[in-house]
């Protein structure tokens, strides 16, 4: 296996090992993002604490892990792609991969955010539709029984109605809509992880090399950690707006009263004028909780290099 090689399967390794540990550990507060940044108003939930409480009671612990398997399956690709892209991407405009130049590092996370929106997209797409089916099933309540304003995915399917699974839905859109389907919410997902991007990495490599040692030639796990979290929750919460887009235009199934979009301006226009500007602001706090432990722990892994030492280990 050649040096290269070697680099872009650790490159994975880390990327999945990351993926996998942050998923994990954020999942519950991803879900309480995805429902206060679909409910119309505050008529359910008041806060992130309160949408958990409720979860929790009404759905029990799991509950407040539905959708995680379509995470855990595909972050490894996802944010495999993130980091490989913008190593690959630095290493091409850059003449030594290290040299600070502002310009280029916002061109390789442009680079990186494009990338990664192959595998974002389908995935943020399926999880959607599973976290919000709780708060779905509430509001269907809520409204004594009144059925949903827009047609769901499943087609009237009753099981569906119950218990949503990632697979049944994927086939749903697959059978009806082709992968078009999957991809629904493309443009709202580019309009935000190139923007992210292209803050993050930036403002992760300066921060990061506050604290390269001279000895080592790089930065210690815990000067990383901080360096993500710090660099994740600015972009977040700087790309919230997109981001509620996104989630309203992918979340197929609705409310009762509820409106459907037809594109990202449509959503923008009925958001602002329906809910106010605070609207597109809806979920920051949670955002910035998922995305600064994800990235965080990303970046320490990435350069703990434990990809680097599976692959040793396994030679």
């Amino acid at each position: 296996m050649s040096s290269q090689d070697l680099s872009i399967t650790a490159k994975v390794i880390n990327g999945g090992v990351a993926g996998l540990v942050g998923v994990t550990c954020v999942f519950p507060i991803d879900l309480a993002k995805t429902r206060l940044q679909n409910q119309h108003g505050r008529d359910m939930y008041k806060g992130m604490i309160d949408c958990l409480m409720k979860t929790a009671r009404a759905e029990g612990f799991f509950g407040m892990y539905r959708g995680a398997a379509v995470n855990l399956a595909l972050v490894t690709p996802e944010k495999a792609i993130k980091l490989a892209a913008n190593d690959f991407f630095r290493q091409l405009l850059m003449e030594d991969g290290m040299q600070r130049n502002l310009k280029m590092e916002m061109l390789a996370g442009c680079g990186a955010g494009m990338c990664q929106v192959v595998v974002t997209c389908p995935m943020e797409m399926l999880k959607i539709q599973l976290q919000d089916a709780g708060r779905l099933a509430g509001h269907r309540q809520g409204s004594a029984g009144a059925p949903p304003s827009s047609r769901s995915y499943s087609m009237g399917s009753p099981s569906t109605h119950k218990r949503p699974s990632a697979t049944l839905i994927a086939w749903e859109l697959l059978r009806a809509q082709g992968l078009a389907g999957l991809y629904k919410g493309l443009g709202a997902t580019f309009l935000r992880d190139i923007p992210f991007s292209i803050i993050y990495f930036p403002l992760f490599a300066n921060l990061n090399n506050l604290g390269v040692s001279e000895r080592t030639g790089k930065a210690s796990f815990a000067h990383s950690f901080v360096s993500g979290c710090a660099a994740g929750s600015v972009a977040a919460v700087v790309v919230t707006p997109l981001d509620v887009l996104k989630t309203r235009i992918q979340t197929l199934k609705k409310g009762l009263g509820e409106d459907s979009y037809s594109g990202i301006a449509d959503c923008a226009r009925k958001l602002w004028t329906q809910e106010g500007p605070a609207a597109l602001m809806k979920g920051a706090g949670c955002r910035a909780l998922v995305i600064a432990p994800l990235f965080g722990i990303a970046q320490g892994v990435y350069f703990l290099g434990i990809g680097e030492c599976v692959l040793q280990w396994l030679e």
